[in-house]
């Protein structure tokens, strides 16, 4: 039986005893799926045993023929797509192999005691991978939480709050490998090829650019950006698509030599130059518009600030990714809270292999021994970790805060003075309806304040809710906010999203109630 994707939840209002769902998109993954059942308001997620079946769908003619009076088109909410071929890319299988190696080493004839500092997805994979090496971490997390910068909690009514908006994609093979390695690929809820954009102009509707399966990259990439109408007109459009011939023809070493110039700048500039290559690329000028239009949205969305204040060599990180690689601008959302659904299988790896993961330790000192080298870790409570190893995997203000005093006259780390955190501010509303100008993606928002969201609740298997939305945002730049109350930033937030969802939501709350909400700050 064909099928669209894997249909995570439907909300389903029938009057019959049965039930039927048809799209008019075409039916071209040629999966089978396994017997299900309908129920209201049911969830049927697909991938996982424990959350349920795999939904049928039947293909439009042999659906309309059967549907009745009383029975309403079923109203799709969510829908997961298969995951994409990752495992034979380049990439993946140097990340895969680079994996293996720990694995296949010979075994230490005395393992290593390695310390480190800062369970996030950083410290957490470091850690796997000298287990794997037959070395025993000891892990250090100054919070009773895991994850960093993935770290979320669960309130009073059960319901999770995240330090952030997180999307996998599938140009990053690293952690992608990862997941393989625990087992735990089916917790990665792929959406549809596309990236789509808000229309400021247009409150209530979406831009998108769609990849198309049939294409590889980065024909996909460039076909995404001719077929879109509403955010650019053909002259910029080709414009941009010529602006972009850089990245695809000088690699790495092109990238590279553009960190020392902004989005804004890279952009309006007539000519660059690969000196490793010896060649020469003249660009056309890429429009101001296609900054404002596309650009604006990408830099607050991957490093939360503005094009004028972002290195180029950013953007083209992910852009070179994204058109060199036919899925790796493929988006998916993790089924549930980092902590519990991706942290924790890092952390049983570890423990498995005889490391430690302690919460609840934080670094008051690095002890030093007179040669300059690290002794141990003092800790709050005045205990003491010592090791044959120590490895910071902390964001960089925190390790500055601890930078011992005689390091600070080394080259090396006063290169640290150069790097700064940026502030981000993440914000999360649950309202007392579901919204019906959401979809089942990640959304840039391309206002001033809001970088993109997502609707949670009908992105995410355990946020899911059939009646209510909750609405997660990434509030930046965030700079002169994040000293401000969080009634301040959320009256902001609403004033943003009426603009969004004019038709749902206003900032006096006339139509759409808030019931709760959530802000978590990060400073740097």
């Amino acid at each position: 039986m064909p099928q669209i994707g894997l249909v995570s939840a439907v909300n389903l209002r029938v009057q019959g005893s049965s039930a039927y769902l048809w799209s008019s998109r075409p039916s071209s993954l040629g999966t089978e799926s396994r017997d299900g059942c309908l129920q209201r308001n049911s969830l049927c997620f697909a991938g996982s045993e424990s959350m349920g079946h795999k939904l049928k769908l039947r293909t439009p003619h042999a659906t309309t023929r059967r549907l009745v009076k009383d029975l309403e088109p079923l109203k799709v909410v969510c829908i997961d797509y298969p995951r994409p071929e990752l495992d034979n890319t380049v990439n993946y299988l140097e990340a895969a192999f680079l994996s293996s190696t720990f694995r296949a080493s010979p075994r230490p004839t005395k393992p290593l005691e390695i310390v480190i500092a800062g369970a996030g997805l950083g410290g957490l994979s470091t850690a796997k991978y000298l287990a794997d090496a037959g070395h025993k971490p000891i892990l250090l997390e100054a919070r009773d939480v895991l994850g960093g910068k993935v770290a979320a909690w669960k309130d009073d009514d059960g319901d999770w709050y995240e330090t952030g908006l997180h999307i996998f994609f599938g140009a990053y093979p690293n952690i992608q490998n990862l997941f393989g390695e625990l087992g735990i690929n089916d917790r990665l809820q792929w959406k549809e090829h596309s990236m789509i954009f808000a229309m400021p102009s247009k409150p209530g509707e979406f831009s998108r650019f769609d990849f198309p399966e049939a294409l590889p990259a980065p024909l996909n990439g460039v076909l995404a950006i001719l077929k879109n109408n509403e955010m650019l007109t053909w002259p910029e459009k080709v414009k941009f698509a010529i602006g972009l011939l850089p990245a695809m023809l000088g690699g790495q070493s092109y990238v590279e030599a553009q960190d020392g110039i902004s989005v804004k700048d890279w952009m309006r500039k007539q000519h660059t130059s690969s000196k490793s290559q010896q060649q020469q690329f003249v660009l056309q000028g890429v429009p101001d518009r296609v900054t404002d239009e596309v650009f604006i949205a990408m830099s607050k969305a991957l490093n939360f600030i503005n094009p004028d204040e972002l290195s180029m060599q950013c953007i083209l990180i992910a852009l070179n990714r994204f058109l060199q690689e036919k899925h790796g601008s493929k988006m998916a959302f993790l089924d549930g809270n980092p902590p519990e659904r991706l942290c924790m299988p890092i952390v049983e790896h570890i423990e498995s292999k005889g490391g430690q993961v302690r919460l609840n330790s934080r670094i008051k000192k690095i002890e030093l021994n007179e040669d300059g080298s690290v002794k141990c870790f003092i800790l709050n409570d005045g205990s003491t970790i010592e090791g044959d190893a120590f490895v910071f995997a902390t964001p960089v203000d925190i390790f500055k805060l601890l930078l011992p005093e005689d390091w600070k006259e080394i080259p090396y780390f006063q290169k640290l003075e150069k790097l700064v955190g940026v502030p981000v501010i993440n914000v999360h509303i649950w309202f007392d309806r579901k919204l019906k100008n959401t979809y089942d993606h990640l959304l840039f928002s391309r206002s001033s304040l809001l970088s993109v969201y997502a609707d949670m609740s009908v992105t995410c298997k355990e946020y899911y809710n059939p009646n209510q939305s909750m609405l997660e945002l990434v509030f930046a730049p965030a700079e002169e906010w994040i000293s401000r109350s969080d009634s301040e930033i959320i009256d902001a937030t609403m004033k943003e999203l009426a603009t969004l969802f004019p038709d749902e939501i206003s900032a006096d709350q006339s139509k759409a109630k808030i019931l709760k909400y959530h802000v978590v700050k990060t400073p740097r």
